[in-house]
């Protein structure tokens, strides 16, 4: 499967301009023989955890109009927005199909409580999956980098790779690259962070998108400027990793606390 990042800089809270402004990213990316291009956290807007603009359901403007460019340049397109959801929004990311269908979509578990991320967005509560070409992805988004229970869940459900939309601030850069490399290695699978870029009102953004193999290697990187990074994800190579190396099946899920101990007796004075 070919993967290709988009690293952009958003029009602020202006999906409309913004859609047509990363339009050409996806022509491309579509020449270059791409199956899947994958956008930053809430591309459309920005990413506000404190925002309610532009909140819509899977059925709006944002999604409609992915479906849209997904067909008829025939490719799967990954993106998200502010989900309704009758109270506070989730931060969903949708995959559309090279024929503008849903695959699949996935909200945001871990909110940025640090930012009030939680006191402003409802969060998920299940992971999601889909495949292209044989290649079995999972989905997670920024925040949820920091937290391996996630990936394992990812790793025992199978999947080959996990594709990470975020904005993830310039000075926490040196986190987010460890963090890709570490959960790539650690579970045997791809790796593919989707950063933001660019200066916003919430935070500044230094790109950085990246693609880890299987064995914690960079297969494809961005520099600091709006990019687009492509790369072969190989699902046998996953299988070739994991066979070499078997961590998984060595994995211990015996494992507990100590057993209690009764309290030494003081020793008698002879």
């Amino acid at each position: 499967m070919k993967l290709f990042c988009a690293q952009v800089t958003s029009v602020w809270e202006d999906p409309v301009a913004t859609l047509k402004r990363v339009e050409p990213c996806i022509a491309r990316a579509s020449r270059g023989g791409g199956d899947l291009i994958c956008f930053p956290e809430q591309f459309a807007t920005g990413w506000d955890p404190e925002s309610s603009l532009h909140v819509q359901g899977i059925d709006g403007p944002i999604t409609g109009r992915l479906r849209s460019l997904a067909e008829e340049y025939s490719i799967a397109i990954l993106g998200s927005f502010r989900e309704e959801t009758g109270g506070a929004p989730r931060n969903t990311c949708v995959v559309v199909s090279s024929d503008g269908e849903i695959l699949s979509t996935y909200s945001k578990c871990h909110l940025f409580s640090p930012a009030s991320e939680d006191l402003h967005y409802t969060r998920g509560d299940a992971i999601a999956t889909f495949s292209i070409r044989g290649i079995e992805c999972g989905l997670a988004i920024c925040y949820d980098l920091r937290f391996t229970s996630l990936f394992r869940l990812y790793a025992d459900a199978g999947v080959h790779a996990v594709l990470v939309p975020a904005a993830w601030p310039e000075a926490r850069l040196q986190h987010w690259e460890l963090f890709i490399r570490t959960r790539a290695l650690e579970y045997q699978v791809y790796v593919a962070g989707i950063n933001t870029t660019g200066i916003t009102p919430v935070d500044l953004y230094g790109g950085g998108s990246m693609v880890a193999d299987p064995t914690g290697g960079l297969l494809a990187r961005a520099g600091r400027e709006e990019a687009l990074i492509s790369c072969e994800l190989d699902r046998e190579y996953v299988e070739l990793v994991r066979a070499a190396l078997p961590v998984a099946r060595d994995r211990r899920d015996d494992l507990g606390p100590p057993p209690e101990r009764r309290p030494e007796r003081p020793a008698k004075n002879r």
